[in-house]
Parts: structure tokens; C-alpha cells; sequence
């Protein structure tokens, strides 16, 4: 048995005393500053691509109705998320989860809550094209790229392809969320690796203590990334939206059935099930990919349905062992300080402040009647 199983075990099953944890922590991949961001060998990254990227983000041709662009439910001001428990969905219909921050989302080997795609040129489309997302049909959205003169002599420039191809845009896309990452510099934890013994304060350094300690964080939320980016039950408790509005409860009914689960789980469904919707076992259900501890300052709210909205909060939770169906956490007994001091540290773990940046000017559709070319 691996030294994280017999951890998470542990963990479960309240038996790990705090001189373990501390022994068990050290077999972990310790948290460290970020590396390089991954470049994959079929996408490589170029200024032209990232600034096509750029444009294309803030896109709504991207879409179904040309007004759902990417950056509608990644706004750089909430933390390149909606800043909502649940994020928007497309006109007319609900989301039914919240709009996780793209921020450092090219460390991640799964994207999504459940991890449904291993890539971000995969996760692109996944949105454009979700019925409660972008709601976007791939050869529309395509042919209106096609009608934007600008957008035809960049991917010609880009891509050297005559016309835009909606798969080029979306290698765009990924090349651009790529350079929306921690800046280490900026980072208090990070400038404490790098030696700088004061950017710490000493309620974050006692937090950072009972991180790899007492309180056992380190065991799902460690490395560069803060995730293991593995997947567990936690018990978080429902959003209250499937239970207020109707319009939420057709939504989650909706991709309940369109994932494929049995009828049975269909009908009786009143919760995102998770991991099962990709796997379809049943001891996967509820579980959620653990996301990254980086940016926790600027993106609240918290968990795959933003139902805790401060960190606070989530701490709370944590100390108090979790919730129903929960599969791994025990109580933690920490008392107040040690809460706060859990807290402290965690929004060190966040850039002093927020990667903002300003939309750009997108191009303009060029109409039929200006293209005389192709009228004879």
C-alpha cells in the first residue's frame, strides 16, 4: 500500500496521531513554487497564437447565440470565474455548477469537476458547445469566423490554413488560458521559498504547520499545484438552488439524463453525482477532482457548487469532518486560532493581487453584400 492510501486511510478512519501525519506528510510531494507551464507538442505556443487566443476568449461568435463568449463566465475581475455559486448558464436555462477560475488551469492533467477531458484544447469546446454553457454548434461557429477578414488572415498567419478551422481556434484558446498563471513573485508563500524569511506572517506560518499537520491538508493538496488533483466524496452539502428553483432542478435532471446515468439514479437524482458521470460506478458518486489551493484569495466562492462562500467557511467545514457521505475526512478539533491561522496561510498561497486584464477590441463580421468576389 502506498504511503498516500495508508494516509487517506488513516485520515478516514481517525487513527493517524499528529507525529504520523508529520512522518506520512514527508513521503508527499511537498508544496513548491510553480514550474513552467506545459506546452503540449501538438500546440506549441507562439505570440501570434496567444493573441488570437486573447481575441477569440472574449469571442461570443463562440457561442450559440454570438454572445456567450468565454469570458462571460471567466471574468478576469471575479477571479477569471462568475464570482457566483453557480455560474451563469446559456439564456434561458441554469447552470449547475460553479464556474471553476481558469487561473493555472494548464498544471491540470483533468479539466472540469469530474475531469471529462484530459486537455484544454478538449475543454474549449466541451464549454462552447455545453447545452447549459455556450450552447455553440461547431460548423456555425466556424463559418462566423470565416465571415471576420481580421480573424481569416490571422489563422492564415497563425495556422497557414486558407479559412479558420473552429478545432485552430480552440488550440487558440488553450494557447492563451496557458499564459494565465501565478506570477511566483507575487505570491507570499513563494517569495517564502525563495528565501525572502518576512513574506510570511506568523499566523500563516502556524498555519502552514497545521497544514502538514494536525490538520493533514498536505494529504489531498500538495505539490506546485496544491492538488493531488485526485477525487473524493467530502459530503458538500447540496446547492440549495435544486431544491428553491425549478429552472435549477430541470437543469440538473437534464444532464443527469444526457450523461448517461441509469434510470433509476435519473429519477431519484437531487445531486451533481460527480466522477460517476464519467465512470458510471457507483462508489464514484459525489466524488470531485481536488482543486488547486493557488488563487483561493480572489476566487470565492468555494466547492463544486460555490455553497461555502468565504475560506472560512470551508475551514469550518473541514474541522468539523466533512458531511454526509463523506468518505475521507475526520473532525480536526482545531480551535479558533488555528482556524484562522489555517486561513492565513492558505490566502498566502495567492498572488498579493489579482491578474486582472482589459477585453480587447474584437473585429468586425464582414456582411455578404461585401464580398463582391463571391456574388458572381
Amino acid at each position: 500500500m502506498t504511503s498516500r492510501r495508508l494516509l487517506l486511510g488513516s485520515l478516514a478512519a481517525g487513527l493517524l496521531t499528529v507525529a504520523g501525519l508529520a512522518a506520512a506528510a514527508q513521503e508527499l510531494p511537498p508544496l513548491a513554487t510553480l514550474p513552467p507551464v506545459p506546452v503540449p507538442a501538438d500546440n506549441p505556443m507562439t505570440p501570434e497564437k496567444v493573441e488570437l487566443g486573447r481575441q477569440l476568449f472574449w469571442d461570443g461568435r463562440l457561442s450559440g447565440n454570438g454572445a456567450m463568449a468565454c469570458s462571460v463566465c471567466h471574468l478576469p475581475e471575479l477571479g477569471w470565474g462568475t464570482a457566483t455559486p453557480i455560474s451563469f448558464g446559456y439564456p434561458g436555462t441554469e447552470h449547475w455548477r460553479n464556474s471553476q477560475t481558469i487561473l493555472n488551469s494548464a498544471y491540470y492533467n483533468k479539466l472540469f469537476w469530474e475531469g471529462s477531458v484530459t486537455s484544454l484544447e478538449a475543454q474549449a469546446p466541451a464549454a462552447a458547445g455545453g447545452g447549459v454553457a455556450g450552447n455553440g454548434d461547431g460548423s456555425m461557429m466556424e463559418m462566423r469566423l470565416r465571415f471576420v477578414p481580421e480573424y481569416v488572415e490571422a489563422f492564415r498567419e497563425v495556422f497557414g490554413t486558407d479559412w479558420p478551422k473552429i478545432s485552430q481556434a480552440w488550440q487558440a484558446i488553450g494557447a492563451y488560458q496557458r499564459t494565465l498563471v501565478t506570477d511566483p513573485e507575487q505570491v507570499p508563500f513563494d517569495r517564502y521559498l525563495a528565501g525572502d524569511e518576512t513574506a510570511l506572517s506568523e499566523g500563516a506560518l502556524r498555519g502552514r504547520d497545521l497544514f502538514e499537520g494536525q490538520a493533514g491538508c498536505i494529504a489531498c493538496h500538495n505539490g506546485a499545484l496544491a492538488s493531488d488533483q485526485r477525487y473524493y466524496a467530502l459530503g458538500v452539502p447540496a446547492a440549495p438552488q435544486f431544491d428553491d428553483d425549478s429552472l435549477f432542478q430541470i437543469t440538473l435532471r437534464w444532464e443527469l439524463y444526457q450523461k448517461g446515468v441509469p434510470e433509476a439514479v435519473y429519477r431519484a437524482g437531487d445531486d451533481d453525482l460527480g466522477l460517476f458521470h464519467v465512470t458510471k460506478r457507483p462508489e464514484d458518486k459525489g466524488r470531485f477532482r481536488t482543486p488547486s489551493l493557488r488563487e483561493l484569495r480572489w476566487t470565492e466562492p468555494y466547492m463544486h457548487n460555490g455553497v461555502f462562500a468565504t475560506l472560512e467557511e470551508v475551514v469550518a467545514f473541514y474541522n468539523g469532518g466533512g458531511g454526509a457521505g463523506n468518505t475521507v475526512l475526520s473532525p480536526l478539533d482545531l480551535d479558533d486560532r488555528q482556524q484562522a491561522d489555517l486561513v492565513a496561510f492558505l490566502e498566502a498561497l495567492s498572488m498579493d493581487e489579482p491578474l486582472l486584464q482589459d477585453p480587447p477590441e474584437l473585429p468586425q463580421t464582414q456582411t455578404w453584400a461585401e464580398f463582391p468576389d463571391e456574388q458572381n
